[in-house]
Order: C-alpha cells, then structure tokens, then sequence
C-alpha cells in the first residue's frame, strides 16, 4: 500500500490592493482531509522557504514525528529584488497594500479554500531578513488575525521600533526571533551599502522582553545567509506548532 504523500499545489491569486496576479506555493501534509482543522502558517519569500528553506521535508518530518501540529503552509513568492524591497520595507512604496492584501484578500481566501482555525494563535506568519519585517509589522496590525509569528534576521530600523513600543497588547502574540552572531555588515539589496543587523535586533530583543511578548529569542553562530536560516528552521516550527 503506498503511504500518503505531502503535496505543494501553486495557485494563481488576483490581489486589487496590489494591483496585479500573484502566485501562491500551498503545502499540504499527506494527512491532508477536509475534516481536519489545520494552523495556518503564510511565508513571506515563499519560493525560496520551499527550495532554500526546504520546509515542505522540514515539515513532513515533523508531522510524522508527531513534533509539530498539523499545518497548511502557503508560500508567497516575490518577482524580483525592487518587488521584494516595494512590498516588505517599511519604507517601500507596496508596503502598506502588501500587509492589506495579507490580512483583507489572501487569509479570507484561504478560510474558504481550506479547513484553518479561525483564531489569532491558529495563524503564523515567517519571513527572512525584509520578509521576517513585515511579518512583524503586520502581526503589529492585525494581532487578533495573526497570532503568530517567526523572525528569521529581520531588519530592524526605527520605524519597527516605534511599531513595538507603540504596541499595546503584547499579550496578543507569540513571537520566534533569531539573528546570527555574524550579521554585522549585511550587504543591502538596493546598493552598495552594508548594515549591521545584529545590534538593532539586539535592542528589539531586549524591548519585547521588556514588553511581556511571549517570546523565543536566540542568537546562531552565523551570517545572513540560508545556509543558517535553514538549520534553524526545525526548531521554528516546533517552537510555534
């Protein structure tokens, strides 16, 4: 008898707060039955979770093990270098209609495509680097939406400060963070310039703390790189699921 087997199906989405068609990367595990109820986990960098990440073998480990819940994963992949920058900096001119398009187009899309707990802590969002930012700021914004949420070297700046000290209800979300010992002349992917990431993701460890955030934070021997991202992500999922 053959066993299940996990799938990853690519859907087309058509966003109007961003203005065009996206494609979206859906693991499903091989338990996968309309009976179910699953937590939902959204990646930002969604291609490159899948290839670089590994995370749909990551996750059939896990599941099979019994080590994590059951979850859908769904992989948002970005087109280039400027698309990537417009949608996750704070700074960027999508950045805003991305987060929107997270919270108001693409979760009631998927609570009708697919059997999800519809609750704040039944909902993650992952990223890297840009993409773990506006993972942050947008569980910032929508806390009782996306309860969860996985910080893998975020860029860190004054603007996601302000975010978290500004936050009132730290109660409301469960937070993953690391950053690697390495990470102090990160090469930016607009120009020429380099940033250390480390001291500021230092400084927003400390604030969350401070806050009451329920929170993991860890700091690997390492540099910004998948190679580092990718080894820690067993541990991510288990912390959240």
């Amino acid at each position: 008898m053959n066993e299940a087997k996990s799938t990853i199906k690519e859907y087309r989405f058509t966003s109007k707060a961003l203005g065009e068609d996206l494609e979206l990367l859906v693991y499903l595990p091989a338990n996968f039955s309309p009976l179910y109820k699953y937590s939902l986990l959204i990646a930002q960098d969604g291609r490159d979770y899948f290839q670089l990440g590994r995370m749909g073998r990551v996750a059939d480990e896990l599941l099979a093990s019994g080590e994590m819940e059951n979850v859908i994963i769904v992989g948002v992949p970005y087109k280039n270098r400027y698309d990537r920058w417009s949608k996750y900096h704070p700074d960027g001119d999508q950045n805003k209609n991305y987060i929107r398009f997270l919270a108001h187009e693409l979760l009631p899309f998927l609570e009708e495509e697919f059997p999800v707990y519809h609750m704040g802590l039944g909902r993650a969002l992952i990223g890297d680097s840009l993409g773990a930012t506006v993972s942050l700021m947008t569980s910032l914004q929508y806390p009782h939406t996306f309860g969860k949420c996985i910080l893998q070297s975020p860029l860190v700046n004054e603007t996601v400060m302000n975010a978290v000290r500004d936050f009132e209800t730290p109660h409301l979300l469960e937070v993953y963070h690391v950053i690697g010992t390495g990470e102090t002349e990160v090469p930016s992917s607009t120009d020429d310039s380099v940033s250390n990431f480390l001291e500021p993701n230092q400084e927003l460890s400390k604030l969350m703390k401070e806050k009451g955030f329920s929170y993991f934070y860890d700091e690997f021997e390492g540099i910004h790189t998948w190679k580092f991202w990718q080894k820690d992500l067993k541990r991510a999922l288990k912390e959240m699921f």
